[in-house]
């Protein structure tokens, strides 16, 4: 009965339109919709269809290596970010200004959670996000040009508008890996948001990438527009003096 307008939906590549079809013409007949319901109700399913598409693919593409939302967030059991610092987190402006966090102390605090929270939350609002390891992306970069899978996963992680690294400076790295690193920040300086996660300091930072020109070279990057966040117990971090901020009150909050 409805074969051929379902064909002519899918010429239109309106396939899941042509799919539901059936159904929301006959809730049409049954509610007796106008032709402008009709209409809008059609077209609003299948935006619906591919908005959720979109961020399937976005979470496929993101790799993330659970799943970890607000829901699951408990705020009070961190001395980290207050209700208010959080909000500020959601709202994801920092994420078009370039802005770099770095979740700094030490392991089972709530650091990958929260990035992981982030990065969800990033993809629901249209953005795309990559999710990945210091020492797997310094293994990305060492083989980009010559393994097909490590240049697929490097396309998607520059091109994303998010990129969360975990266990930064987990490792020492050789002086090749050191300069890999520090060619990625340059690359994506001004063209991406970062999220970092470490157990170290940034002033630590030049122990295990050997070089301390080049750590104050991606430090300068990084940390250019910044926000430091202190998990667990207090923790000396860097204060530059032109270094702008992305809250307004302290990020650690009684």
């Amino acid at each position: 009965m409805y074969g051929g307008l379902q064909d002519k939906c899918r010429t239109l590549r309106l396939a899941e339109t042509a799919k539901e079809l059936p159904r929301l013409l006959r809730e049409a007949e049954l509610k007796g919709w106008t032709y402008h319901e009709l209409v809008h109700e059609i077209l609003t399913y299948e935006l619906d269809c591919r908005e959720q598409k979109n961020i399937e693919r976005l979470m496929k593409w993101a790799d993330f290596p659970e799943q970890k939302t607000f829901e699951s967030y408990d705020i009070r059991e961190q001395n980290a970010l207050g209700e208010k610092n959080l909000n500020v987190l959601k709202e994801l402006n920092w994420v078009g200004e370039f802005f770099t966090l770095i979740l700094m102390g030490p392991t089972g605090v709530g650091k990958t959670h929260l990035s992981i929270a982030l990065g969800i939350h990033a993809i629901s609002n249209g953005h795309q996000v990559s999710f990945v390891s210091m020492t797997h992306l310094i293994y990305i970069l060492k083989t980009r040009d010559h393994l097909r899978k490590s240049e697929t996963r490097y396309k998607r992680i520059v091109d994303s508008d998010l990129i969360i690294i975990d266990d930064v400076m987990y490792m020492t790295y050789d002086p090749q890996e050191a300069h890999l690193f520090f060619q990625f920040i340059y690359d994506m300086y001004d063209h991406a948001a970062f999220i970092l996660t470490s157990n170290k300091g940034p002033n630590e930072w030049g122990k295990f990438l050997g070089d301390p020109t080049l750590t104050t070279a991606i430090l300068d990057r990084l940390l250019h527009r910044s926000e430091i966040i202190t998990f667990g117990e207090e923790t000396d971090s860097i204060r530059m003096k032109y270094r702008k901020t992305l809250f307004t009150e302290p990020s650690v909050q009684p």
